[in-house]
């Protein structure tokens, strides 16, 4: 073949390229451009994630909005395709995945952290433990008073308190505490927020809340061992019986070496279909800055590198 017959057959596929190539949908922009400008997540992720989003949108001058709901609403929108991102406490189910996959989408659900679902109390109320049994038993409505739990408590009915009924705080309660057993107890109810949750616990001798443990830590100890001080946080133990010795709270050590029994992971379910933004800012989650971001803030990372020392204090 001369340089001639090259050069048109080289032009012939250039131009069948061009002709083949789908230009640019306005519509297909416009929606993608929408539903990548925010993401949801459920609402008790909100102290994390709103200190990842400003390290995020300081160094890249990206922009992405926090839309912040509960999980079920969350995992709708991601299969609408009104966003391409959400912060959950699950994977995307089976049917959910296949579902995406057949719109030939490409869902992950990427692990990026893990945090502990916390059972707090009133500073009045005395007693600091509790077994895991007993904390699913309180859920199934076989107990429904304080004396049941403890006889020498003078405190009355258990006002159970969550943060909204469609949460990812309900929902692992209901998977992973009672086996998909939904509640049926008439002392349990819920306020919307975490932070309403604190709220009412603080104000309410007799209440026992569920929030995630993010929401716990005093800012102002940056070694993450000091709890909020209107309210307590309860421990949590694995045996038949609660003592002080076999039962745990949602410290980042407990959560790394499995002694707290109601860790829970935190997955972004990504679907974003060009690398974007959304993508973006899961990645920077990961990457060691992000992932520091998380240790401060008091919860695990995922990719957890600990150094653990054995301390003596000296009390004289």
């Amino acid at each position: 073949m001369n340089a001639f017959n090259k050069f048109v057959g080289l032009t012939l596929i250039l131009g069948l390229l061009h002709a083949c190539g789908s230009k640019p949908n306005p519509e297909q922009e416009e929606a993608y451009q929408k539903a990548a400008s925010f993401f949801v997540a459920d609402e008790s992720f909100y102290p994390i994630l709103d200190e990842e989003l400003y390290y995020f949108t300081t160094q890249t001058l990206d922009s992405i909005t926090p839309v912040y709901i509960n999980e079920q609403d969350a995992v709708k929108q991601v299969m609408r395709l009104e966003t391409w991102l959400a912060f959950t406490t699950r994977q995307f189910t089976q049917k959910e995945r296949q579902n995406l996959i057949d719109r030939k989408y490409m869902p992950r659900a990427i692990p990026i952290a893990y945090d502990g679902l916390a059972i707090i109390v009133n500073n009045a109320n005395p007693d600091s433990c509790i077994t895991v049994n007993d904390f699913a038993r309180i859920l199934k409505g076989e107990i429904s008073a304080w004396k049941e739990l403890y006889p020498n408590s003078k405190l009355g009915e258990i006002d159970v308190v969550f943060d909204n009924p469609l949460s990812s705080t309900v929902r692992w309660c209901v998977d992973s505490i009672l086996g998909g057993q939904q509640f049926s107890a008439k002392n349990i109810g819920a306020v919307q927020t975490s932070a309403a949750v604190i709220d009412y616990v603080e104000k309410h001798e007799n209440a026992l809340g569920i929030i995630g443990s993010n929401w716990l830590n005093d800012k102002r100890d940056t070694t993450n061992v000091t709890f909020k001080k209107n309210i307590s946080v309860m421990g949590v133990s694995k045996m038949k019986t609660a003592e002080k010795y076999n039962s745990w709270k949602p410290y980042q050590y407990y959560l790394y070496n499995g002694n707290y029994p109601l860790r829970r992971t935190i997955y972004a379910l990504l679907n974003d279909t060009r690398n974007g933004i959304p993508s973006s800012f899961t990645h920077f989650i990961q990457l060691p800055k992000g992932q520091k971001i998380i240790l401060r803030a008091g919860l695990l990372p995922q990719t957890a590198n600990m150094n653990v020392r054995d301390v003596i204090v000296n009390k004289k």
